[in-house]
């Protein structure tokens, strides 16, 4: 009798197996990703960056970091400006600029523009710009108004104030014929108002390039926004604080930096309304009035040129540490990384 064989589950091929091994016994490896190879710019395209910037970067040479390099050389020697230095100090003159009460007065006097020149400059650019960022009659006008003081030269500017501001000034002569004698004072020379004076001048000559910049940042905020806002029953301040100021935020804060750095480097205007010898005295001195009156007007262009240099140090520390800290959220999503095709 025949006898039927029951198949051997065993003897069968795995077929699955077999297809995921191939018919083999391993499993192979996953197809390797081609490379991608890295392209060379060529010698066309450094051709063409050097054409584009090469020039800018020949004047950024010469007349940035060429200055900075003789200036650092001339600090170390007691030179007079003329002639090949000869009369080698050290780091004398830099140690006597660091322990100079004078300097650390005129440093305190930068600290205090920078950090005032935020606090009021910024609030008011701020309010005016949402003013004129509505409609209303003579809208353009006002905004040249504003803007002007901002194009004026310094030496008119400083020129006017400090006849306007003079003891028998027309400020003083105003007060004296509306009957305010009493609130006549000597604005530039009584040092307990000379610099409140300055920080009057001062935001009254730049505030428009405040506003004309905060202007162009509100122009990118879209209506739709407020619109959603509105509708959410959200108030007029409530808005601004919740949506005008927060995507106003890269524009507030290079603000922030030129106005920081301005105010470390200010000279013209202090120079001219008070003049080498008076802002000392008044209370008005800066760094850069200390360097032309301690170098140049002193005869010691060695000094003045190692004051140049604590001056370019502190203004490059001040502009790394508002970049890494302050500026960083802004310029990280501009950079975008090379894909080699």
């Amino acid at each position: 009798m025949h006898k039927s064989a029951t198949p051997n589950t065993d003897d069968r091929p795995d077929t699955d197996r077999a297809q995921r091994t191939g018919g083999g016994g391993e499993t192979p490896p996953p197809p390797a990703s081609p490379r991608r190879r890295r392209r060379g710019i060529g010698w066309s395209g450094r051709l063409e960056i050097a054409v584009l910037a090469g020039p800018a970067l020949i004047f950024f040479v010469g007349f940035v970091i060429f200055p900075v390099i003789m200036a650092a050389y001339y600090g170390f020697f007691n030179w007079h400006g003329y002639g090949p230095a000869v009369d080698f100090v050290g780091l004398k003159n830099y140690i006597t600029i660091l322990t100079d009460p004078d300097f650390q007065e005129a440093l305190s006097h930068n600290g205090f523009i920078m950090v005032m020149s935020l606090v009021l400059q910024g609030p008011v650019a701020l309010l005016l710009a949402l003013l004129l960022n509505r409609k209303m009659r003579g809208q353009s006008l006002i905004r040249v108004l504003i803007f002007v003081p901002y194009v004026i030269a310094e030496v008119v500017v400083g020129t006017g104030f400090s006849l306007m501001l003079a003891t028998n000034g027309a400020l003083n002569g105003l007060l004296e014929n509306m009957g305010l004698d009493q609130l006549t004072r000597d604005w530039l020379a009584d040092p307990s108002i000379a610099i409140w004076t300055l920080m009057a001048i001062l935001t009254w000559k730049y505030v428009g390039f405040a506003v004309i910049l905060f202007l162009a940042g509100l122009q990118g905020i879209p209506d739709e926004l407020y619109e959603a806002a509105a509708i959410d029953g959200a108030s007029y301040w409530q808005i601004q604080w919740r949506i005008t100021i927060p995507l106003l935020g890269p524009t507030l804060r290079i603000w922030a930096f030129l106005s920081i750095i301005g105010a470390l480097q200010l000279f013209d205007l202090v120079y001219i309304i008070w003049g080498q010898y008076v802002a000392p005295v008044a209370g008005t001195s800066t760094m850069a009035t200390y360097m032309v009156s301690n170098g140049r007007n002193a005869g010691n262009f060695g000094y003045g040129n190692a004051v140049a240099v604590v001056i370019f140090l502190i203004s490059l520390v001040v502009a790394l540490i508002y970049q890494r800290f302050v500026l960083r959220r802004d310029t990280a999503g501009a950079l975008t990384e090379r894909t080699d095709r």
